[in-house]
């Protein structure tokens, strides 16, 4: 098992909040939501689909993404 961190970003806009990976944006890796905590549980659900399927096509994973060969966690204060 591996871990892997990557940098986001997150915007307020009216109603909801906007994140994304800035260095998986093209490959989908945007999504947004109601709240803070919807929008970073979903941008982990978004974030695993598009690393598992880079993985598998074997494309390189951006210089920015940190990977630990020890199992981690990570939380949003």
């Amino acid at each position: 098992m591996k871990t892997y961190i990557f940098p986001i970003v997150m915007e307020s806009a009216e109603s909801a909040w906007h994140i994304y990976v800035p260095e998986l944006e093209e490959k989908g890796a945007v999504t947004w939501g109601k709240t803070k905590e919807d929008a970073l549980r979903y941008i982990q659900e978004v974030v695993q689909l598009v690393v598992e399927e880079m993985l598998q096509d074997g494309e390189a994973l951006p210089p920015s993404v940190t990977v630990s060969e020890q199992p981690a966690v990570a939380i949003n204060i």
